[in-house]
């Protein structure tokens, strides 16, 4: 691939990532990224045979800056294995609530499941970071599988709060709280 058709398959991932911010996954057609990109309806698929493939690569760059979100996070913070586990919850969090269309198209199924571009790569990495910190907070666990719940669970916390109903639910716009309990139910109390 040359450098101006490498530029042109960058410059329509750039395109998506700016138009998932903006409008939402349901924005994201062949054609609407071609418009903005300047080029021909038809131009992506030279770069991208299927809309899964050009979808993939947006999706591969959001789980790039959550990736880089949540290690500076955990770096920047020092402490024990439990503030540093707290301290990736919030970016991941953080990262749901101020880019929702991203979030939502990193974990579609269709996406994660095709293999397209390593997706999969992509998102192991940071899970893997979270059972570890779960397994030195609570060595008595399966930390896979407690890994697994707390994921779960903050994912669900981060779509409910990017919808409005887990503040309207529990009465409060306190997120670090929220991170603090969702941390008490699968770790146990803070001793610190």
């Amino acid at each position: 691939m040359s450098e101006s058709e490498a530029g042109l398959r960058e410059r329509l991932v750039d395109v998506g990532v700016e138009l998932v911010a903006a409008e939402g996954v349901q924005a994201l057609t062949l054609r609407e990224i071609a418009r903005r990109a300047g080029v021909s309806h038809g131009a992506p698929r030279r770069y991208f045979p299927t809309h899964l493939e050009l979808l993939s690569a947006i999706a591969r760059r959001g789980f790039i800056e959550l990736a880089d979100r949540a290690t500076r996070a955990v770096d920047d913070i020092g402490g024990g294995p439990r503030v540093r586990l707290a301290a990736l919850a919030r970016a991941y969090l953080r990262f749901a609530v101020e880019r929702p269309g991203m979030y939502e198209l990193m974990f579609r199924h269709d996406l994660l499941e095709s293999g397209r571009l390593g997706l999969r790569d992509h998102s192991l990495p940071l899970f893997g970071r979270l059972v570890e910190l779960v397994g030195r907070v609570r060595a008595d666990v399966d930390a896979r599988l407690a890994g697994g719940a707390l994921w779960a669970n903050l994912h669900g916390m981060g779509q409910l709060w990017g919808w409005g109903s887990l503040q309207l639910a529990v009465g409060t716009q306190d997120f670090d709280h929220m991170v603090d309990a969702v941390l008490a139910a699968h770790l146990g109390p803070d001793e610190a």
